[in-house]
């Protein structure tokens, strides 16, 4: 590994044993990303967002200083990119997706490093079902997690609606973590699909439900500290957060009682480059104990991870 080291030693530490990262994608260029966000931009209502000016090719560019962008040279082989990426930054295991060839390819290639995750759209109804069943066939045990984004659902669904209670069952049925989105959505679509609120149901009726929540839970990260601390089964992921904006709810969490509830993810490539976040990472108020935990452990244990 090649980075060098920190001030903070716990922190240098931890990362040498290796970083675990439950949300990646491969990067793409701005033309892909573009038409990539195509589900998002048609249900959103505001010209900005429609036609990608203001930083807007990524809906919710706007909330990030700066987007990281690719050339096409760059991304010859994007596998070899995201190997290399990995070993610079001290990563042993990242968790993709499994729709693009590419994200196929090092599922097969590189078996030890990468894990796969499936897309589970409740307005599908028993397709979706199908859909979480064929990727359980494909990607057998290296399938970790069912995921979904409720307000870039089109139409949108509420956490608690009953559309997704099948989903819920079969993530518990093939013992798979269900993660979404949580909070403010940063586009500029509707909210209530993702209130912090929705979570406790969830977790009353769906007790054996690992749920990990992504992008914040903002502003409700007090209520998202009180239900991880109601439910044993409910997680919270730092995905889309740079180090430095981490809610203080969830750091003080984390070196009090929650130190097995707060798992690193870092939203690569979709707002935050790893060079920003391993930089603002020593700086976070972690406890010496935390770190382990954070950085690797956690995502260890919830996603049956190596």
């Amino acid at each position: 590994m090649s980075w060098a080291p920190s001030s903070n030693a716990a922190f240098d530490e931890a990362r040498r044993g290796g970083v675990i990262d439950t949300a990646v994608g491969f990067p793409k260029s701005k033309e892909e990303m573009f038409e990539f966000y195509e589900f998002i931009r048609k249900q959103t209502m505001d010209a900005q967002s429609r036609e990608g000016e203001g930083g807007l090719k990524f809906p919710a560019g706007y909330m990030f200083k700066d987007v990281p962008e690719w050339d096409a040279d760059e991304l010859d082989d994007p596998v070899r990119f995201m190997v290399a990426l990995m070993d610079t930054h001290g990563l042993s295991h990242l968790v993709t997706g499994g729709g693009s060839d590419d994200e196929r390819r090092a599922l097969r290639e590189h078996p030890d490093r990468f894990s796969a995750s499936v897309m589970a759209d409740p307005n599908q109804g028993m397709d979706a079902l199908r859909h979480i069943e064929r990727a359980k066939e494909t990607f057998g045990d290296q399938l970790k997690l069912v995921h979904c984004f409720p307000a870039g659902l089109y139409p949108q669904v509420a956490l608690n609606d009953k559309k997704f209670y099948p989903i819920y069952m079969k993530c518990i049925e093939l013992d798979l973590p269900f993660c979404s989105t949580v909070g403010v959505p940063g586009p500029r679509i509707p909210m209530e699909p993702q209130l912090v609120e929705h979570l406790d149901e969830i977790c009353w009726f769906f007790p054996e439900l690992k749920f990990v929540t992504r992008h914040g839970c903002e502003p409700w990260t007090a209520l998202a500290v009180k239900l991880m601390l109601k439910w044993p089964n409910l997680y919270y992921s730092t995905t889309a957060f740079a180090p430095k904006h981490y809610p203080a709810d969830i750091v003080n969490y984390a070196n009090t009682r929650g130190a097995d509830k707060i798992i690193f993810s870092g939203y690569f490539p979709a707002g935050l480059s790893y060079e920003r976040q391993f930089a603002e990472l020593p700086h976070v108020a972690f406890r010496d104990h935390v770190w382990p935990k954070f950085l690797r452990e956690n995502a260890q244990r919830v996603f049956n991870l190596p």
